[in-house]
């Protein structure tokens, strides 16, 4: 008799260890799959970790009325979680561009899973309660469940995403999932009382759920290429972010997260204005530094410049920098100019960067995402420009990309405002770009900006040198009374949240 009660608490507390990775793998899963296509991953996050719990909650008060055979409940509920949590990236994934409460039916997701997460602890407890003493069975499951917990949270930024995606990290789980299911019906046949029925289930949820693992590429292909409308020829989940690369007719469109990052017919207007002004207007450019850019676009054109010597590009995601350099076609893009033996790529947090760095530098490019959410909306705060001061010298030109000015007026001020309490002189100025409309920028310095050029090149397609033009802006794209972006209230977020908003 004890040999028989030895193995099955040890593989119910086993099976506490695989609900409580796989129940956060599901959770972690919808709230990178909320920021990806919904952005502000912090308000995503926190929303759905409340909504998770919650549902915990109900599910383990509901667990209370569940009668019958215990075990055989257990069987079900994990069959159930197995395909819910499974499918929840595909189904969600094919929606989001067809449902006008697509929000509605994520959340509705998050807390069917949770609910039945949080059924199945009470329910495991009631199986062993009589078969465990009381102290130890409270200690063990929750020792188990903790633990199962932190190594989901280690193993899905470092392996799961950047290795199977945020697609088939569920469905990865799901079978896991199920398999825990086909094993107690197989090893516990004779306590169940629906053996054969159990079976059919869990080995038909298991076959459905490997389907769509094997096919999950595909659903995805098709899934993204409905969602932008275009014929996708190269994606990638990075841990920072969704990489996707369209192609239609007349050009490639990159998107990160959801967000159209360039198009490759009219990028060069946004490049030029962002590193001509500057470059020409430097009194020194021997060494540059690029913040941002990984795809080697604002490289390009500072290397246009024969004085330069250096160039210094720090953008944090790897895989973003390794495709814009291998990529045939992007190499043709952004003319090869990650290999340059001039040009240094540093994939690291620019802000830890920046903090750690001592090196004084000529002229700073920073090409960083648009703030739509805390982690980018540090990189244009109050502090993170007090820690940029110390890489300049007296003669230092900075150009930051700030938003658009029409769409997004009081992010664009608020940018502005921000770094002027650092760099006594700064001029905002601003171009058309038709992918995006009116798009801004800002000079910063310690001397004047006088529009003095120093150096002009030939043949450029856009930038003319007539900077005093761009730094016009129409009554519709100025605004008053806009906040500084400090780290501690993050203003800036808000504003972009509330202006963009309004576009979408």
């Amino acid at each position: 008799m004890d040999k028989k009660r030895i193995p099955l608490e040890l593989l119910l507390l086993f099976s506490v260890f695989v609900i409580a990775t796989c129940g956060l793998i599901y959770e972690l899963v919808a709230g990178a799959l909320a920021s990806y296509l919904l952005g502000d991953s912090v308000k995503q996050f926190s929303f759905i970790i409340g909504v998770y719990l919650f549902s915990m909650g109900v599910g383990s008060y509901f667990a209370k009325f569940i009668k019958g055979n215990l075990i055989d409940k257990f069987v079900e509920i994990e069959i159930l979680v197995g395909i819910v949590g499974g499918i929840s990236s595909v189904v969600l994934f094919i929606l989001f561009n067809t449902l006008a409460h697509f929000e509605a039916v994520l959340y509705l997701f998050v807390f069917f899973t949770g609910s039945l997460v949080g059924v199945e602890i009470p329910l495991l407890m009631n199986i062993l309660k009589d078969r465990v003493q009381f102290k130890d069975l409270v200690s063990n499951v929750f020792a188990f469940d903790y633990i199962g917990a932190l190594l989901a949270s280690i193993l899905f930024p470092l392996v799961l995403i950047p290795n199977l995606g945020i697609v088939k990290t569920p469905l990865f789980f799901g079978l896991i999932n199920i398999s825990i299911a086909i094993f107690l019906c197989f090893y516990l046949t004779k306590e169940l009382s629906k053996p054969i029925s159990l079976k059919v289930k869990s080995i038909g949820a298991f076959v459905f759920l490997l389907g769509l693992f094997i096919f999950s590429d595909k659903i995805l292909s098709y899934s993204e290429e409905k969602l932008y409308g275009e014929n996708i020829v190269y994606t990638k989940s990075s841990p920072y972010q969704r990489i996707v690369l369209t192609r239609n007719n007349r050009e490639f469109r990159l998107y990160l997260n959801n967000n159209l990052q360039f198009s490759s017919t009219d990028e060069y207007r946004y490049h030029e204005a962002l590193v001509h002004p500057a470059m020409s207007m430097a009194k020194n450019i021997d060494n540059v530094l690029i913040l941002g850019g990984g795809d080697g676009f604002a490289v390009r054109e500072v290397l246009k410049y024969k004085e330069v010597k250096k160039v210094t590009l720090v953008d944090l995601d790897g895989e973003m920098t390794q495709f814009f350099k291998t990529n045939e076609t992007m190499r043709k893009l952004n003319q090869n100019s990650l290999s340059s033996s001039k040009v240094e790529v540093i994939n690291k947090d620019a802000y830890i960067w920046v903090k750690e760095n001592k090196k004084k530098f000529d002229v700073i490019i920073i090409d960083f995402p648009d703030p739509s959410n805390y982690s980018l909306g540090k990189l244009y705060s109050l502090q993170f420009y007090k820690e940029l001061e110390r890489l300049t010298t007296p003669d230092t030109k900075i150009v930051v990309q700030t938003t658009s000015p029409y769409f997004a007026p009081k992010s664009f001020w608020c940018i502005e405002k921000t770094i002027n309490q650092i760099f006594p002189f700064t001029s905002a100025y601003h171009t058309y770009v038709p992918s995006f409309g009116e798009w801004g920028f800002s000079m910063a310095s310690f001397e004047p900006i006088n529009n003095k050029i120093y150096r002009q090149l030939p043949n450029l397609r856009y930038y003319d040198y007539d900077f005093s033009q761009m730094s016009y802006f129409n009554k519709d794209m100025k605004v008053k009374d806009v906040e500084i972006n400090r780290l501690d209230n993050q203003i800036l977020v808000r504003y972009f949240d509330e202006e963009w908003g309004k576009v979408q």
